[in-house]
């Protein structure tokens, strides 16, 4: 059991259901946490030192996040998409983000650029170290950073969850381990945003999503079992 770990547990009885959420959902983005796995409210009861409520409202939100799918007279369980399910995601991400990354050329501020080079270095030194998962997590952290800066909200909502079902996506469909966008495509994207060059940053943004989903093998996929203590550990 490591420090990090020690610290989740001693926390007896402050844990709110907000923080059980960031925690679970960080094991599903970085892959701790494979589609298809069951959460036991009694196990998660037992993990944070909580009260079956608040690990009841806590899975809720994020069943209503999509990270979820709660089963009646069965429990709760990581989604696991579909391949039509699949198709469809990055179909909608096809439509919504090459228009968002033009939106937001056109509003890119040096801050912004500053926020972005911190995501694509935190991605690079994930994957230097290994952290697969991590890294898909920052990815994903960057393409929502392009929606902030587009300052459209709306679509940023839609974004947020469509790129979370995109994370379990690839959990189960990656054809190799590096089906995480490219920290050059990152870069080159970047400069675009940098130089308020709309059309580049949206032609930009299309190819790089056919390439991600050029990367997945869409046939069905068992993962081996983990219990919740271990994915929990960083």
């Amino acid at each position: 059991m490591n420090r990090g770990y020690k610290l989740q547990i001693t926390k007896l009885n402050t844990v709110t259901a907000e923080e059980i959420v960031a925690q679970l959902s960080d094991a599903v983005h970085e892959h701790r946490l494979k589609p298809g796995v069951k959460l036991r409210e009694d196990e998660v009861s037992e993990v944070f030192g909580v009260s079956r409520t608040i690990v009841r409202q806590a899975l809720r939100n994020m069943a209503f996040d999509g990270l979820l799918t709660i089963e009646k007279n069965r429990g709760a369980f990581v989604s696991k998409p579909t391949m039509k399910e699949a198709h469809e995601v990055f179909q909608a991400r096809a439509l919504l983000e090459p228009s968002t990354a033009r939106a937001a050329a056109e509003r890119t501020t040096p801050a912004d650029i500053v926020k972005l080079q911190r995501h694509i270095k935190e991605e690079h030194e994930a994957l230097d170290q290994g952290q697969l998962g991590l890294a898909l997590k920052l990815s994903g952290d960057f393409h929502l950073e392009i929606a902030r800066i587009a300052d459209q909200q709306t679509i940023e909502h839609f974004l947020k969850q469509l790129i979370s079902r995109s994370s379990l996506v690839i959990a189960l469909y990656w054809k190799r381990r590096n089906a995480i966008c490219e920290n050059n495509t990152h870069h080159t994207l970047l400069e675009a945003l940098r130089n308020n060059d709309g059309s580049t940053a949206e032609d930009l943004m299309t190819g790089h999503l056919l390439d991600i989903y050029s990367q997945l093998d869409l046939r069905e996929h068992e993962g081996k079992p983990v219990s919740l203590k271990d994915a929990l550990r960083r």
